[in-house]
């Protein structure tokens, strides 16, 4: 760091493409020339593990490479604060962000790079009557802003992906290909992905998530009966079904059980008072034959007759002779309540076993929900049936339940009426958890004259919002006196706070005064501390304590992680009270303020000095 000047904020977020290429200068330093990579080093390097033919098995579509280039071009945006849309907000540690997800995606990828243990997305479908987002390579930003409202500069909607468009599963795919690319890099290495997806665009998927994830990370495909009964107007045959794939994003996902039911539990008995507790008899004859196990073939003695005892003529005992005495004597064989059993049985104890149920890939809805319980969850808090095909909490809880524990981050990046959230939130308040969400949504307008707008909701992200709201009021009557985070902190996509300089040369000397205040126009103090935390990788959910310090608003992150300073004409005693902010057990470890915030370049660059005599070595300017 320069003693005289600060070092200023990057202006775009991460960007992957440097990440990339300083993973592969870590894995082979050798490969770089001038700062480029020479492929024929790489060739080397890599030996016999090179594919040269020029047939080979891929999967392509149209527009791949651009889908490619979308996913590690950095975002210039920014996310603004909603503290009026929030609940709790100094105290909550969920978020749920409005705006494209493919920007946003792009904007967390600093602050939450390898932090998420579960994502579960609920894309479009690509039904034919799906909105499917068409991204902008150029500029994202800008099309996102004419995406919102649904329309592009001619007047023309974009919201379905009609079947009879030329590139109809290139769009899809399209679309799905860079925000999964992005997502991967927010899991945790023994993190997981769950997809809900129909027949339609299945395959497809699965391609493109082998590509993405790697195909020796595929965990499942999860089946969900989301109907209960065939329609009987269906002209085919009844589709009762959707997929959830299941990805890790390394081998080290370990996957949890579900939890046991007092119907299974109630098999155990303890009919004998046997001090090991509740147990369950199970056959104590394999199927296996004598020829397969000739030593499992012996007779024992019956405790009541003392007569031979042998097993089925063509099968075996279960357990050799050595184990049979061991067990014997241990009271594990069960001869009936009189000892009038012909053969043992042997005693399985509650105490002993799994204490939970192996996730199968065959989810009921008797035991996950189904669509029609869920539009009636959906319409009983926001007062209205707004989406056709929405998932029910009870899926949801189950999937939470499969990939992450009990303070894990969950982030659903199309979150639509938030049952992802809601579902976080419950299951939070039923076992005590500290589970965290993230939910993004684009604020697609609700359709003109639908009940939806008639209620007073403009777009799916005003929906979404409510939901949380009133799910939580709910929660909290249901399980009274429980302690846990029924907040959320809005945040909303814009463009960046900071102007971007395109000089007019018409009109240069005004254009550069102009430029003196860099700060876009009807921005505040909070707008640019969260594009900071944004662009220095900080969490987003960082409890921030707002100080007046000699006549200046200070915020102080998470006790010193960082300190910021918006205002303008600082003085030295304002810099010598910051500095006092710092204690031993919370040093200032960074420090932001605006490119003009002091007074002159003398207190700046004074100013800089102090803080560096005071070990604060990181100040930073926007």
């Amino acid at each position: 760091m320069s003693d005289k000047q600060p070092i200023s904020i990057p202006a775009s977020s991460m960007n992957l493409t440097e990440h990339n290429l300083e993973q592969l200068k870590a894995l082979f330093p050798s490969v770089f020339a001038e700062g480029k990579v020479d492929f024929e080093a790489l060739r080397a390097e890599l030996g016999e593990h090179i594919e040269t033919q020029g047939e080979r098995y891929q999967f392509t579509w149209a527009g791949k490479e651009q889908a490619k280039r979308i996913a590690t071009t950095p975002s210039l945006g920014t996310l603004r604060p909603a503290p009026e849309e929030s609940v709790n907000w100094d105290e909550t540690e969920n978020l749920y962000i409005e705006g494209d997800n493919l920007e946003v995606l792009k904007l967390l990828q600093k602050s939450y790079f390898n932090k998420v243990k579960v994502i579960y997305i609920d894309p479009p479908y690509n039904t034919g009557k799906d909105f499917v987002y068409k991204d902008d390579f150029k500029d994202n930003l800008a099309n996102y802003q004419r995406l919102s409202g649904q329309r592009d500069e001619e007047g023309n909607p974009l919201t379905t992906n009609t079947e009879s468009a030329g590139r109809y599963h290139s769009n899809w795919l399209n679309m799905m290909y860079p925000r999964l690319k992005l997502a991967r890099n927010l899991l945790r290495d023994d993190g997981v992905v769950f997809i809900s997806i129909d027949d339609i665009e299945v395959h497809n998927l699965r391609k493109i998530c082998d590509e993405i994830f790697g195909e020796g990370n595929f965990a499942a495909n999860i089946v969900w009966q989301k109907k209960y009964a065939v329609s009987s107007d269906d002209p085919g045959i009844g589709v009762m079904h959707d997929h959830i794939l299941v990805y890790s994003k390394t081998g080290l996902f370990q996957r949890n059980l579900f939890p046991r039911t007092e119907q299974q539990d109630d098999r155990y008995k303890n009919p004998d008072n046997d001090l090991r507790g509740r147990w369950s008899s199970d056959n104590y004859v394999s199927n296996k034959s004598r020829e397969e196990r000739p030593t499992l073939w012996y007779p024992i003695s019956h405790p009541k007759t003392g007569d031979e005892v042998w097993p089925e003529p063509h099968a075996v005992w279960r357990y050799t002779k050595d184990k049979h005495v061991q067990l014997e004597c241990e009271g594990r064989l069960y001869w009936g309540p009189d000892e009038s059993y012909k053969r043992p049985r042997i005693k399985r104890y509650l105490s002993e076993v799994q204490q939970g149920i192996v996730p199968p890939t065959w989810w009921a809805f008797e035991d996950s929900g189904h669509n029609d319980e869920a539009q009636k969850e959906t319409a009983k808090l926001v007062d209205q049936k707004v989406f056709s095909t929405p998932k029910p909490v009870r899926l949801l809880k189950k999937i939470i339940m499969v990939g992450c524990s009990k303070n894990d981050i969950v982030l659903d990046f199309f979150s639509g009426s938030s049952t992802t959230a809601h579902a976080v939130v419950q299951l939070n308040a039923e076992d005590g958890g500290n589970r965290k969400f993230i939910m993004v949504q684009i604020p697609e307008p609700t359709p003109e004259n639908s009940g939806a707008r008639t209620a007073g909701y403009a777009t799916i992200a005003e929906i979404g919002k409510e939901r949380i709201r009133r799910a939580a009021i709910k929660i909290q009557e249901e399980h009274p006196g429980v302690e846990t985070d029924f907040g959320f902190k809005v945040l909303k996509l814009d463009s960046s706070n900071i102007k971007r300089w395109q000089p007019d040369y018409d009109n240069l000397e005004q254009d550069l005064l102009g430029a003196v205040n860099n700060i876009v126009d009807g921005r505040n103090s909070e707008d640019l501390l969260y594009e900071v935390l944004i662009k220095y990788g900080l969490p987003l959910t960082l409890p921030v304590e707002t100080l007046q310090v000699a006549g200046h608003t200070i915020y102080n992150v998470a006790g010193g992680s960082l300190v910021a300073c918006f205002d303008e004409g600082i003085a030295l005693d304002a810099v010598q009270a910051i500095i006092g902010l710092a204690t031993a057990d919370m040093p200032i470890l960074r420090i932001v303020f605006r490119d003009t915030s002091f007074a002159d370049d003398i207190v700046k660059t004074n100013a800089i000095q102090r803080f560096k005599q005071a070990g604060i070595n990181d100040v930073l300017s926007i």
